[in-house]
């Protein structure tokens, strides 16, 4: 694998792969790996920019909520993810208190 990764992205990248045919949006994938909305979006954006994840709208939104962006390994992202799950476990994600 050329690029490292940060911790933070190696775990969006394993929950994702986790469910891979499944799409998936920020909110519960910052739930499933314990980061913030100011981590996660950029880390969700710098992936789909790189060609790793593939992004669409919520089609039948629940009725009065907007559409939720959703987001899926792509072929190479899968391909980068078991790259990824082969490397040592970094360390855990600290938060300050």
């Amino acid at each position: 694998m050329a690029r490292r990764f940060s911790p933070q992205t190696i775990a969006v990248l394993a929950a994702l792969a986790g469910r891979p045919q499944e799409w998936r949006y920020g909110y519960e994938l910052g739930k499933d790996v314990d980061l913030r909305a100011g981590t996660l979006y950029p880390i969700l954006m710098r992936l789909t920019n790189r060609g790793l994840l593939e992004t669409t709208w919520e089609v039948d939104p629940p009725p009065g909520r907007p559409p939720r962006h959703l987001y899926r390994l792509s072929a190479a992202g899968a391909s980068v993810a078991s790259e990824a799950a082969a490397l040592p476990l970094p360390r855990p994600i600290a938060r300050p208190a």
